[in-house]
């Protein structure tokens, strides 16, 4: 299974961020997470450097529209080849800059996708 990016996981259980974490690993996707406060989430360390993820396949979304403009130039780096926007994180600007660097955009809740095995 290609690597998943958490993009905005959160330490506490109760965001969906951490669920995601959760749910990806509990379907044997490889899972890496990125948040603005390190630490773990069962086996996944969250990191808050862009530079220790490669191989990245998917990115979600868990970051609003509001703060996402910080992170198009890592995300562009990682080269990923979708990028998920859970509810909230909607960013037609972002669709587009995406799209224009050959990034899938897929606007959809991850939670969903893996419950109905569309993931």
């Amino acid at each position: 299974m290609k690597k998943t990016l958490v993009l905005g996981a959160s330490l506490k259980p109760s965001r969906y961020s951490n669920l995601a974490v959760n749910r990806l690993l509990n379907n044997g996707i490889n899972t890496e997470a990125f948040g603005l406060r390190t630490g773990q989430i069962g086996e996944v360390a969250i990191k808050s450097d862009f530079g220790d993820f490669q191989d990245i396949h998917t990115v979600t979304l868990y970051i609003g529209a509001k703060h996402q403009s910080e992170y198009i130039d890592q995300i562009l780096r990682l080269k990923p080849k979708r990028l998920i926007f859970n509810p909230g994180t909607e960013n037609p600007e972002l669709y587009e800059i995406l799209k224009k660097n050959g990034i899938e955009v897929e606007v959809a809740c991850t939670l969903v996708l893996l419950a109905t095995g569309q993931y």
